[in-house]
């Protein structure tokens, strides 16, 4: 088991800031990234599923990231998302990546396509191959339609830049079984897995939660590390309110985390088409779940 941390314990799955003439908004995303290592977190996961990859251009991921890293200076982990449904195209942005300044990249499997293990396990593997970046894998089946399943996971553990996975798989027998058999450090993807996973031998997280709640989300971990289990337990329930707003809602991570951060007066910005921006009563639900949590923490 790894034990010590490739990019950190607590990542955040930052959001891309947008202008409201839905130009990237690279002023807000630096003041965002600062405000987020100022809250907690160890480092930052750009142009993933929650940062709208799908609808950000290549030229807008790596200014995207030039911008974050003067922000956050030159030692803070910052990972980029380069899964896309084209083996060439991922590996021109892995390219991109190490040219931009990112210390390491998010990879998923191809999308749409559904090809056989074999050719998965082939595709990361060339994209791991295009640079000396350091690798997280991106388990994430909801959404690219294709596992990377526990034996292809296995045959990559031995490549030298695969460090990592983020696991969104839902298969959590699964995650124990490969965090037991090799050096894999396992992320979780899914803000209601953070401590379980951390308890049987996880890394870390990379959380959309984050975005708004990173000192609270942080916490968890901390507390479990002092060894104040019974505490990190309860600082996780906390947090089940606003997890399940933000992320069981029937709306992507992305709209409400992006419908907080302007309820709070943080970067944001709209989303990209398709997605839609919430509602005013979904909204209005999303800051009675924030405040709720802050009155938890409130003194009595």
């Amino acid at each position: 088991m790894t034990t010590t941390p490739p990019f950190g314990r607590a990542l955040c799955a930052m959001i891309t800031p947008f202008t409201e003439s839905g130009a990237l908004d690279l002023d807000g995303a630096q003041r965002l990234a600062a405000h987020l290592i100022d809250e907690g977190c160890d480092g930052l996961v750009l142009s993933g599923t929650t940062g709208e990859s799908p609808t950000t251009t290549d030229a807008e991921k790596s200014a995207l990231v030039r911008a974050v890293r003067e922000a956050v200076g030159p030692t803070t982990p910052l990972l980029t998302g380069v899964g896309t449904a084209d083996t060439h195209h991922s590996v021109q942005l892995t390219a991109q990546a190490a040219d931009s300044g990112a210390t390491g990249i998010l990879l998923t499997a191809p999308y749409y396509s559904r090809p056989p293990q074999p050719a998965v396990a082939a595709h990361l593997r060339e994209v791991a191959d295009a640079s000396e970046l350091p690798v997280m894998l991106y388990d994430i089946p909801a959404r690219t339609g294709t596992r990377i399943e526990p034996d292809t996971l296995l045959t990559l553990a031995d490549h030298p830049r695969v460090l990592a996975v983020k696991d969104c798989s839902y298969d959590f027998l699964a995650a124990q079984k490969l965090i037991s058999r090799t050096d894999l450090a396992y992320y979780a993807g899914c803000d209601e897995h953070n401590l379980a996973l951390y308890a049987v031998g996880g890394t870390g997280y990379v959380s959309t939660v984050s975005n708004i709640a990173a000192r609270q989300v942080r916490s968890v971990l901390d507390l479990f590390e002092a060894g104040d289990t019974s505490a990190a337990a309860k600082a996780q329930q906390r947090l089940i309110p606003l997890t399940e707003s933000m992320m069981s809602s029937g709306l992507p991570g992305t709209v409400t985390a992006k419908a907080l951060l302007t309820e709070l007066g943080l970067p944001s910005g709209r989303v990209r088409a398709p997605l839609l921006p919430a509602d005013a009563h979904t909204t209005a639900d999303l800051r009675a779940a924030y405040e709720e949590l802050r009155g938890a923490l409130s003194p009595s």
